[in-house]
C-alpha cells in the first residue's frame, strides 16, 4: 500500500467525520435551536442549506470512499 492511498483513505474517513458535523449542525439549527435573536426563517433556511451540503458530502464521500478502499490500484495505472 503506498502513501497515496493511504492518505485518500484517511481524507475519506475524515469526510464521513465533516458529514456528521455539517447534518448535525443543520439539524439542530432548524430543529432544535430556540433561544436567539435570528428569525425562525433564517434559522430554517441556514439549516437547511447545511442539511443539504451534508448530504452533497455525503454522497461525495460514499464516491470517495469506494476509490479510496474498494479499488484496486494496480488495474488504474
Amino acid at each position: 500500500m503506498d502513501g497515496n492511498r493511504i492518505l485518500r483513505q484517511m481524507g475519506a474517513i475524515f469526510s464521513i467525520f465533516m458529514v456528521f458535523f455539517y447534518l448535525g449542525i443543520g439539524i439542530y439549527l432548524a430543529f432544535f435551536f430556540e433561544k436567539t435573536y435570528l428569525d425562525k426563517a433564517l434559522r430554517v433556511i441556514v439549516g437547511s442549506t447545511f442539511i443539504f451540503y451534508g448530504l452533497y458530502r455525503a454522497y461525495r464521500t460514499y464516491i470517495q470512499i469506494v476509490e479510496a478502499f474498494f479499488t484496486d490500484d494496480k488495474n488504474a495505472e
